[in-house]
């Protein structure tokens, strides 16, 4: 169920209301009185955005000096609610400039209702977004002289309205015509100290930069099985596309073709022009793990530790990691630490109560070791058992995938015919890599 809004709120940090906007008539005009009773003056705007007051709930959130206040006097979906708030922010911030504030929304208040009818009718969300509704809403806001100017609108504004791709306007021409897809995951993993697997996924994301004139349309093909499957029942014939992987939890930008992707399982859209995020996955089969640890912590005694750590590189020996850091964790009553690495270098943080060794490029299918000596603060008192926190990991390894997604194709069709230039990037970095000591 939609937001379904009865009215909307404006206050400043005193409670006073700045603009409202009443939608619906099943609740009173001074249903604000009882946010600013029950949840202002009780200092309780930080523990929950949503409160119930009578038979009202209250999705609030506060933008600068400014709280936005949503009346629901029904059933309605909070998580729509509170992301009709942000996309209504940064339409504002697109006419004011870039600010957001108590000022800003008393110097463009006839503005801001102008915006406010038709951005929510009756109650319930319409378009947001900056670049359609400056074609035919184009007064300018007030904007401080250290913004930049306002961009001008675009003609066809009914075409673009009402048209299938509200994304991407008419008329865009470039001389060079280029496409750059990045394919950027991350690796979260935890292991135990004998390099078992305990948890391991990969959550990606596919970052497209595209400078293409006209109204092209692209056809992205993924090594991805239901995909492939999906081509060989089409084609009557078996895929000899080699490894294939399953995607999880897939979410696409609004341009591509939901229908097409779920009859064809093919990536086809027209893309916004520049940067954008075309979709993001996630996979929790098959992960090829860049990076295996091997760590080994003795204790000797109550003043000593003798740690070992065997990091190799599982990845292709003509690949290669940058920006490898290797935090291992010893106890907080540390005195003096000695270690030899076969490659990088390696200090003590006491901030950090871990060895800190850095490898700033890490070839593939290599093996280096750190050696340490811990000298511990000898104490009266019993100590409490080190209980060994994880050994964590930082790297960046470019053109490889951990999940061994690849881009088959990438096809760009336009009426005019023009040639295009592809350029595809993989990088996969850590993000919770962590290893059982």
């Amino acid at each position: 169920m939609p937001v379904a809004a009865s009215a909307i709120y404006f206050l400043n940090l005193r409670g006073d209301v700045l603009i409202n906007r009443l939608y619906r008539d099943d609740v009173g005009g001074n249903m604000v009185d009882a946010f600013r009773v029950h949840i202002m003056q009780t200092k309780e705007l930080g523990t929950c955005p949503v409160r119930q007051i009578g038979g009202c709930s209250f999705y609030y959130m506060r933008i600068s000096n400014v709280y936005i206040v949503i009346v629901v006097s029904s059933n309605a979906n909070v998580a729509c609610g509170l992301k009709f708030v942000v996309e209504a922010v940064n339409l504002f911030k697109s006419y004011f400039g870039g600010a957001f504030d108590e000022d800003a929304i008393r110097n463009n208040f006839v503005l801001i209702y102008e915006l406010l009818d038709e951005i929510m009718d009756f109650g319930y969300p319409q378009n947001l977004s900056p670049e359609i509704l400056k074609l035919y809403i184009t007064q300018e806001g007030v904007r401080s002289h250290l913004m930049s100017k306002p961009e001008k609108p675009v003609p066809n504004a009914t075409l673009q309205v009402t048209g299938a791709v509200g994304w991407r306007r008419e008329g865009l021409h470039y001389k060079k015509n280029e496409v750059f897809l990045d394919i950027v995951e991350s690796v979260n993993l935890l292991m135990s100290s004998k390099g078992n697997v305990l948890q391991c996924d990969v959550t990606g994301k596919i970052l497209m930069k595209c400078f293409l004139s006209g109204m092209p349309d692209l056809k992205l093909g993924l090594n991805d099985k239901i995909g492939l499957e999906k081509e060989a029942q089409l084609k009557s014939r078996p895929s000899k596309s080699g490894k294939t992987i399953e995607l999880d939890d897939v979410t696409f930008h609004q341009c591509v073709n939901l229908t097409r992707f779920n009859s064809e399982k093919t990536v086809s859209f027209v893309p916004p022009d520049g940067e954008f995020e075309l979709m993001k996955y996630r996979i929790t089969e098959g992960v090829n793990l860049p990076f295996r640890v091997l760590p080994t912590i003795k204790e000797l005694g109550r003043t000593r530790l003798e740690v070992n750590v065997k990091v190799k590189s599982v990845f292709g020996a003509k690949m290669f990691s940058l920006g490898v850091v290797v935090k291992i964790p010893v106890p907080k009553q540390t005195a003096k630490t000695s270690f030899q690495v076969t490659t990088g270098r390696a200090k003590y943080n006491a901030s950090l109560d871990c060895i800190v060794w850095k490898i700033r490029k890490f070839p593939g299918q290599t093996e280096s070791t750190l050696s340490a000596e811990v000298e511990l603060i000898s104490t009266i008192t019993e100590n409490k058992v080190w209980t060994r926190p994880p050994i964590q990991m930082e790297f960046q390894v470019p053109m490889f995938t951990a999940s061994g997604l690849r881009v088959r194709f990438l096809k760009v069709w336009e009426k005019s015919g023009y040639p295009t230039v592809e350029w595809v990037r993989y990088i996969t970095k850590a993000g919770s890599y962590e290893i059982r000591c």
